[in-house]
């Protein structure tokens, strides 16, 4: 039997990368999915892709009122949510010492965006995974532990350090109800989000592969497995976790 039969699963940023390959993932197993993502062509060719077991909505998880109606919309027309991933998420790599007007407005987008969009969907569609005794992923990053050695945006590195804090609340706080919070943390995951990235800036891919003891950038591929996992009944005692998915790169 698949492992996700008879969920459904909201999955945000789901238009590309990490979250379209788990929307993917969870259709394979049996989960209707609904994906959800700012651009609204990129959700629905991704949902088209999947087939019957998908549908697909825009959603800018930093618009709080947004989150809410979506919730009831999905709820109406889709059915009661039991998983959860949170994956919508931004990268800038600047620091603090540029020019004070981009310093402010990477900091207010990427929190924006990065941890306050986690909070506005999970509250969102809290009642309808304490019905259901669901389950909520919540797409961290090695940088919620540690600085990289790349220039890198405090902005990010704050945000997603604020994901694995929030995550493990969240399971202290709705353990009791059944509701399992768990976080994945990528390392360097080959995205579109960072294409342009990898190709400008060789040593930036480098300084990564010679941290990574696997000596290979991730796929968006490689989430999935765990992303399966957190959401099944194979992880039913374990709550308040991150899986690190980096390639060794936190081992050394």
């Amino acid at each position: 039997m698949p492992l996700l039969q008879n969920h459904i699963a909201v999955i945000t940023g789901a238009g590309s990368g990490i979250g379209r390959a788990i929307a993917i993932g969870y259709a394979r197993e049996g989960a209707r999915v609904v994906l959800l993502d700012r651009d609204e062509k990129a959700a629905a060719e991704a949902a088209r892709e999947i087939g019957d077991k998908a549908v697909s909505f825009a959603l800018d998880v930093a618009r709080r009122e947004d989150c809410v109606a979506m919730a009831k919309q999905i709820a109406d027309k889709v059915g009661q949510v039991s998983i959860l991933v949170n994956n919508a998420g931004i990268v800038r790599r600047n620091g603090m010492l540029g020019a004070a007007e981009a310093v402010i407005n990477d900091w207010e987008d990427i929190i924006a965006i990065n941890l306050t969009g986690v909070f506005n969907v999970t509250h969102a569609f809290l009642a309808a995974l304490r019905a259901s005794k669901g389950r909520i992923v919540n797409i961290g990053s090695i940088q919620s532990f540690v600085h990289v050695r790349t220039p890198s945006s405090p902005a990010y590195t704050a945000s997603k350090h604020g994901v694995l804090g929030f995550t493990k609340a969240l399971a202290a706080e709705l353990g009791k109800e059944g509701v399992r919070v768990n976080a994945i943390g990528p390392g360097f995951i080959a995205t579109p989000l960072n294409a342009n990235a990898r190709a400008n800036n060789p040593d930036l891919v480098k300084t990564f592969m010679d941290h990574t003891p696997l000596g290979r950038a991730g796929t968006a591929e490689d989430i999935v497995g765990p992303a399966i996992f957190l959401a099944s009944d194979l992880s039913a005692y374990v709550s308040g976790s991150i899986v690190m998915v980096d390639g060794g790169y936190r081992a050394v």
